[in-house]
């Protein structure tokens, strides 16, 4: 806040004392510190930090009178510039811009900045109104994060809802799923090698212990894998599977047998088992007693 101290008093203002502020009504207890020198003189004019115990509404522009109880005298008046200060009180420099509280904040909604300064702003990105240097600032870095990132991108976990608001105001990047990547750069799981392996095996299929663990996961979010009971398949081996089945199922409708699912896939129950057990879980299959037969989604014949 600004303060005009009085001509007629005898001593300085400092932060000593006990000091009440006049805001619109209300009478205030008000921890004061002057900003800048250590004190103001009669006849100078400054600026201070006043903190009050509670809240209490008020916009920059309000007027205020400046008391200390102590002595029971008037010190002066002045006029609030900024109704939640961010800097510290060393390096603040108040008055009334917008611009500053928009700076000092680095990104702040615009809802934010009207209770703050009273006046609305268009937001620059999503909800935020951002200073422009902050704001392209903020753009470069986030894509050198995308270009730095592995071959799946950077995970879109990684980033806070502002910077997933710049995505769409930066140039040649992507949400590709759970990942943002450059649009133009090579997929990292096209032809990927763990596919075929599962390929080669489809109801054998080799562990994953041997690949990246996010491209895994990546392979699975987009169907090209399966993950059962701690086991993968190709999306292309599930499918073989069930026509298979489905075959199975046309000969002997009555129910078929784990052990008749194991020859007709020609695999051991270790594979057999996860594998049913996903079939179970979407339809494709269900169990009675000791056999399975076929579910809502079994492929028709």
């Amino acid at each position: 806040a600004s303060l005009q101290v009085l001509d007629g008093l005898d001593h300085a203002i400092s932060r000593r004392g006990a000091h009440v502020a006049y805001l619109g009504s209300g009478e205030h207890p008000v921890a004061l510190r002057v900003l800048g020198p250590d004190d103001l003189a009669p006849g100078e004019a400054g600026f201070v930090r006043l903190r009050l115990g509670s809240a209490y509404p008020m916009l920059p522009g309000d007027r205020f009178v400046l008391r200390e109880s102590g002595r029971s005298e008037t010190i002066g008046g002045g006029e609030i510039l900024d109704i939640d200060p961010v800097t510290k009180a060393a390096e603040a420099k108040p008055d009334r811009s917008v611009d500053r509280v928009i700076a000092e904040r680095g990104w702040i909604t615009s809802n934010q900045l009207f209770l703050l300064t009273g006046e609305r702003r268009d937001p620059t990105i999503g909800e935020w109104v951002v200073e422009d240097e902050i704001f392209n600032a903020a753009r470069v870095a986030l894509k050198e994060r995308v270009e730095n990132a592995d071959g799946l991108g950077l995970p879109l976990a990684e980033l806070d809802v502002r910077h997933r608001a710049l995505i769409d105001f930066i140039d040649d990047i992507g949400v590709d799923g759970t990942h943002v990547r450059v649009i133009d750069a090579a997929d990292a799981l096209k032809d990927h090698p763990f596919l075929a392996a599962l390929d080669d095996a489809p109801f054998a299929p080799p562990g994953a212990d041997r690949y990246d663990r996010a491209e895994v996961r990546e392979l699975v979010r987009r169907g090209l894998v399966v993950q059962t009971e701690g086991l993968y398949f190709s999306a292309a081996a599930v499918e073989q599977a069930a026509q298979m089945l489905a075959g199975l199922l046309a000969a002997s409708p009555d129910g078929v047998t784990v052990s008749d699912i194991r020859e007709c896939w020609d695999t051991s129950r270790k594979f057999a088992l996860p594998l049913l057990a996903h079939f179970d879980s979407t339809g494709v299959t269900r169990r009675r007693d000791d056999v399975r037969i076929g579910g809502p989604r079994l492929p028709q014949r």
